[in-house]
């Protein structure tokens, strides 16, 4: 799946000389939390993010005129102008990561946890803003996603698979953890010392492609208790 198979389209944008207050009135009527800044071209030149607004009411607390906290402190004229300035084309973030609309989502699952950013534009060959993708559409991708149809493995089949997917777990092969199949439906035998042993069995095997249902008969491991093998 693409990036064009789940971008927002319709995206909500300001122009480089919107204020901030106007910024801030598009955030909370559309209930979303950044907007691209576009320039006369339709091109991305910038974000304006929630935590760009929220940084300006944390500095509106400090006191002391500008000049002296300019000077007497790290911060530098790039950074205050950031910080106190009052238009997008001021307080947007310039670096800005996009995307094209042939991008796997993968790669733009990727993008957002390398960058830590929450969303990304989409743009054609020429630079031109036609979308949007946020973690939100990321997910309704992970939903909309279907496995194709496959054919139902035998219960034989399907208990070789089960067995090689409890043996991945040396913790289970100790315990001599076992499984029966019948009709797809796995039913779990055996011992095992923790919870945590039962559920990383049951997990294991409902990962199993075929399996239909998993039904635990594990009792917790009497003292002094050696497994099958």
């Amino acid at each position: 799946m693409q990036a064009k198979h789940v971008m927002t389209q319709d995206v909500i944008t300001v122009r480089p000389t919107a204020t901030v207050e106007e910024i801030a009135e598009r955030l909370l009527m559309h209930r979303i939390s950044g907007v691209p800044v576009l320039n006369d071209a339709g091109e991305v030149v910038g974000i304006v993010s929630e935590g760009d607004l929220v940084r300006r009411i944390e500095d509106a607390d400090s006191h002391g005129s500008w000049w002296l906290r300019l000077f007497g402190s790290s911060v530098t004229p790039a950074e205050y102008v950031k910080r106190h300035g009052r238009r997008a084309q001021d307080v947007m973030t310039r670096d800005v990561s996009s995307v094209a609309p042939e991008t796997p989502l993968g790669e733009i699952a990727r993008l957002l946890e390398r960058k830590r950013i929450k969303r990304v534009p989409v743009v054609d060959e020429t630079g031109r803003l036609v979308g949007i993708i946020s973690r939100a559409n990321l997910l309704q991708g992970i939903a909309a996603a279907k496995p194709l149809p496959a054919m139902q493995p035998s219960d034989e089949e399907l208990r070789e698979k089960v067995a090689k997917a409890l043996q991945a777990i040396p913790a289970l092969v100790s315990s001599g953890v076992n499984a029966t199949v019948t009709d797809g439906d796995v039913e779990l035998w055996g011992f095992v010392a923790s919870d945590d042993e039962e559920r990383a069995a049951r997990i294991a095997v409902e990962n199993v492609e075929g399996v239909r249902t998993v039904e635990s008969h594990l009792r917790r491991m009497p003292p002094n208790y050696v497994g099958a093998y």
